[in-house]
């Protein structure tokens, strides 16, 4: 009898819990792929993320920074490594078009130490066919974005504008130039 009543528990404990409907006005967080937001596939620690600068690109750092510190995006500090503490992610440029880099303007890397975030200056420099502040800034946005824990998003293109669609082409054509309000609700998922 009492290994009929062992059984009956781990039966009823192996249950997954009830679904919960989600609530009709809610943006979904509909990730590309299968994958999903992740505090734990970002380069935040704990709920800080400090940063070296290796990149030429200094302004398109500082928009992404801001863009995803404004409002009410304030659970995630941004801020510069200090001398005492170590960089969580790394701003770096590139200069390639070989392989994946043929199309890729940017890339978040992550890492067992450092994680870095390139921007390719085969793209991205003066002369080049995005070689402007709006286009860099952008670029730095999206892939502060992944930075933070944020997957390519499938909003139904159009439907929930994203600055973590996965076509550049997109992002240019909405005109986004940072966090949507859409990105803003999948921040406070994971963020607080």
């Amino acid at each position: 009898m009492a290994l009929a009543a062992s059984s009956a528990a781990a039966v009823l404990l192996a249950l997954p819990p009830p679904a919960h409907a989600r609530p009709a006005s809610a943006t979904p967080h509909k990730c590309e792929g299968g994958e999903s937001d992740s505090r734990g596939h970002s380069s935040v620690d704990g709920t800080e993320l400090a940063w070296d600068d290796e990149s030429k690109f200094d302004d398109a750092r500082k928009h992404a920074i801001k863009a995803w510190t404004a409002g009410t995006l304030k659970q995630v500090k941004i801020k510069p490594d200090g001398a005492t503490t170590y960089a969580d992610l790394e701003w770096r440029d590139t200069s390639n078009v070989a392989g994946q880099w043929a199309n890729t303007y940017g890339k978040w890397d992550p890492n067992t130490g450092t994680d870095y975030l390139w921007l390719n200056r085969a793209h991205l420099d003066a002369g080049k066919p995005f070689g402007n502040n709006e286009h860099r800034r952008r670029v730095a946005a999206h892939e502060l974005g992944h930075a933070l824990g944020f997957c390519h998003k499938d909003y139904g293109y159009g439907q929930y504008p994203s600055v973590m669609w996965a076509d550049y082409g997109l992002i240019e054509g909405k005109d986004i130039n940072g966090p949507t309000s859409n990105d803003v609700k999948a921040y406070h998922a994971p963020w607080g």
